[in-house]
Order: C-alpha cells, then structure tokens, then sequence
C-alpha cells in the first residue's frame, strides 16, 4: 500500500473519532454552549445521511463531504476547550471499538418504516380526493 493511501485512511479514521468526540462534546454541560451548537451541529450533519448538495451532482456533490465537515470539525475542535476535547477523544476511542449491532440497527428502521407508514397513511386519508 502507497504512503499516501495510508496517510489518507489515518486521517479519515482521526475525523471519525473526532466527529464522535464533538458529539460527546456538544452532550457535555462543562462544554460552552457556543462550543455545543457548533459541535452538536457538525456531527450530525457528518453523521446525517442527507446532505446539504446531493453527492449526484457533479465535483459539487462531493464539496461538502471534502471541504465543509473537515472545516467545521477544525472550527468546533478549537471552540471546545482542549482538556475536555483530550478526554471526549479518548471516550469516542472507546465508544468506537465496541460491537454494532444488526439488530439495532433493524429495530430503528422498522421504527422508521413504521413511522413512514402511518404518516403515508394519514396523508392518503386526510387529503384523498373522494
């Protein structure tokens, strides 16, 4: 494996812990509260499926994913004071290494397909054409 591509998995891998770190961090009562919103705001929009350009469109589908979450992940790093970031990281580290679950992962979207149906369902009742 080339040097590039090794640099470019650590990397992607230390923006994953820390997008878990700032998610602890905007959850945290000793981070400051503009430190939260921007924090809180940067993950999940990084952990969001939806995106602010869709990945179709062309080079700018992308602009987001290689520009504006790396962005707002420094800018919310800085905002958060660097002993609670120290500790956020080592706690995303740990919260990283444990098991997923399939599960879980199919209840919550059994959840939302439920959710997603019975919205449908009040839509269609309430304004079908008779």
């Amino acid at each position: 494996m080339s040097d590039w591509l090794k640099k470019l998995k650590t990397w992607a891998r230390v923006m994953k812990r820390d997008v878990v770190a700032l998610w602890l961090a905007a959850r945290d009562p000793r981070t400051p509260m503009v430190a939260k919103i921007v924090a809180g705001s940067i993950a999940a929009y990084a952990l969001s499926p939806i995106d602010l350009i869709p990945d179709f469109i062309p080079v700018l589908g992308y602009l987001d994913d290689l520009l504006i979450i790396p962005l707002g992940i420094v800018l919310a790093i800085k905002l958060v004071p660097p002993v609670l970031m120290a500790e956020f990281r080592v706690l995303a580290d740990e919260r990283i290494q444990r098991p997923t679950s399939r599960a879980g992962l199919l209840s919550i979207m059994a959840i939302w397909l439920l959710v997603a149906a019975m919205a449908l369902r009040w839509c269609y009742t309430r304004f079908a054409i008779p």
